[in-house]
């Protein structure tokens, strides 16, 4: 059993910053790529940020020189550290990341979400 537990949501006005965290648990014997998506209501979701198995990042141009991601693989660990926020960041975050369980193939895993809202 694997999952993504997410932290680090809440409210925010226009300029300030919020790190979002997501520890996977569970019968982990690798992980590959980690990254964010976002979802904004009656928008599908998207790409905000991801970082490979060898810690190379890759980030949505609307993020770019404002976000970043990171990991910390002794802890199964991704970050985002958002900066200079925006009110169109308000969004639910996901964490994903690409799993090697003890029990199953690679397989994607999502976090339950964890909502950030940008007040102007």
């Amino acid at each position: 059993q694997v999952q993504l537990v997410e932290s680090g949501g809440g409210l925010m006005q226009a300029g300030g910053s919020l790190r979002l965290s997501c520890a996977a648990t569970g019968s982990i014997s690798s992980v590959d790529a980690m990254g964010w998506y976002r979802q904004a209501p009656g928008k599908p979701r998207e790409l905000v940020a991801a970082i490979s198995g060898g810690g190379m990042p890759n980030y949505a141009d609307s993020v770019k020189g404002r976000f970043t991601i990171s990991r910390d693989n002794a802890k199964n660990a991704v970050y985002l550290q958002m900066n200079s926020l925006q009110p169109e960041d308000t969004a639910a975050y996901y964490c994903n990341a690409y799993i090697l369980s003890h029990y199953t193939n690679w397989s994607a895993y999502w976090g339950q979400g964890t909502q950030v809202t940008v007040s102007s």
